[in-house]
């Protein structure tokens, strides 16, 4: 029986698909043509609107491709923007520790595509990428090929196991038995699970080194999960192993609701990175000697830029992580290829890998690309990202820290650094509840900028 020509580009984008998880693709790179790394042709146009406008091709559909496909519409609206994400659905990694512990509804963090791209007027094209040919400025996905005049990466984060284990069936133990819930999906879904049908024992969390997504995600995910031990009246603690040789942002904050709120049910250890895990007797060893057992736990791995970067030919090892993207780190253009840009999570300076600081960075990228079609002589000024972060420290009411900052760039270090920083790290009384509220109205806030919700 003969194959349809659907049913041929179906088989052979799940082929695509395939060689793309196993890191191989379908056009080598030579050394007679280097530019070809990363590249892969399907050679079948995705269906859509053919158009003589500007194209921009976004690929993430998180806080920051949301954002710039949103920003760059609105900065050259004569522009055709098309947003490829994977996903069918958006669901919040901010906030997601609160639903976590049933505080609140799992309709807040989630949200609608397609209405975001029918409010913002630009085009959702749900499909999974799988090659980039820097050359012709193409993208493959799993659903045809896509040209562009501009592309923008921002594919978020991977996980990299590699300084806890160079087992692939340990480190696929680990992924699928203990995910560490940072990536929106299936992981929060598990660790909520964990949490809700928690018994007693010890349940561990760590805290990687390095620049990982969300500084003070960990810290608030152990408070409330201590909250909700203590409210459930389970006989469980929470035994957060911190890579880091103290709390890495609120220090007093987190610090003094560890002391006052949980003192029974936190043991903070900082200084502690596991060098080896016995996951069928459910006991892990520190490098201090300590062997501590466990009844669960979501164990939280360095990160690094996605592998996405990989495939398209983009990514260097940073100073702080393996493999984010190589670029100029004032405009976010990919060095040697300016239509290119790489932003949020997969960006290497040492900016917070959290849902303001990639909405805001942004709506400065859509302004240098709108800048570039709208055919400025002169390119946006570079502006800071800004971080406005609350952290929840318990629920009922939920009361909250915050900080706020933006950031300036040091000549002597070559990098990035806080600046102007505010920190609110009082949570009991008046101020944490209006902390609390504070960071309810702020997640609000965000939803609408970004899906007009």
């Amino acid at each position: 029986m003969s194959l349809t020509r659907r049913e041929l580009l179906k088989f052979s984008s799940i082929a695509a698909v395939a060689l793309a998880a196993t890191g191989c693709s379908l056009t080598e790179p030579t050394s007679e043509n280097p530019e070809s790394m990363g590249s892969v042709g399907m050679g079948t146009p995705a269906e859509l609107a053919e158009t003589d406008a500007p194209k921009v091709v976004i690929v993430g559909g998180g806080w920051s491709g949301l954002s710039i496909a949103k920003y760059t519409k609105k900065f050259a609206p004569n522009a055709e923007v098309i947003l490829v994400e994977q996903r069918t659905e958006f669901m919040s990694c901010p906030l997601s520790n609160l639903w976590v512990v049933d505080a609140i509804k799992l309709e807040f963090l989630m949200h609608d595509y397609l209405q975001a791209s029918r409010e913002n007027n630009y085009t959702f094209f749900n499909a999974t990428v799988v090659g980039v040919d820097k050359t012709q400025k193409i993208i493959s996905t799993s659903d045809g090929d896509i040209a562009y005049d501009y592309l923008v990466l921002a594919p978020g984060i991977d996980y990299d196991y590699s300084e806890w284990t160079s087992d692939p069936v340990l480190e696929r133990r680990l992924r699928t038995e203990y995910p560490a819930g940072f990536k929106p999906g299936s992981e929060h879904i598990s660790l909520r699970n964990k949490v809700l049908d928690f018994e007693e024992g010890n349940f561990i969390l760590t805290v990687p080194s390095g620049n990982y997504r969300c500084l003070p995600a960990p810290y608030e995910r152990a408070c409330l999960i201590a909250d909700y031990f203590k409210k459930e009246g389970i006989e469980g603690k929470v035994i957060l192993l911190d890579e880091n040789p103290n709390i890495t942002i609120k220090q007093d904050g987190f610090r003094s609701a560890f002391e006052k709120l949980y003192g029974d049910y936190i043991e903070y250890l900082p200084g502690s990175k596991i060098i080896n895990f016995d996951l069928d007797n459910k006991k892990v060893e520190t490098e201090f000697g300590e062997i501590i057992e466990f009844a669960d736990a979501a164990f939280y791995p360095k990160v690094r830029g996605s592998k996405l970067l990989e495939i398209a030919g983009v990514a260097k090892d940073s100073r702080f992580n393996k493999m984010e993207a190589d670029i100029n780190v004032f405009t976010y253009e990919v060095n040697g290829y300016p239509e290119i840009y790489c932003t949020g999570d997969a960006r290497p300076m040492g900016f917070s890998k959290s849902g303001n600081t990639a909405n805001t960075e942004g709506v400065y990228v859509a302004k240098q690309i709108a800048a570039k079609i709208n055919g400025k002589k002169e390119m946006p000024a570079w502006e800071s990202p800004l971080t406005i972060c609350f952290s929840a420290v318990a629920m009922e009411p939920i009361l909250a820290i915050s900080i706020n900052a933006g950031y300036a760039y040091d000549e002597k270090q070559k990098a990035f650094g806080f600046t102007d920083v505010y920190a609110n790290e009082k949570w009991d009384g008046r101020v944490g509840k209006n902390n609390g509220k504070g960071l309810m109205e702020w997640a609000k806030g965000m939803y609408r900028d970004m899906f007009n919700a």
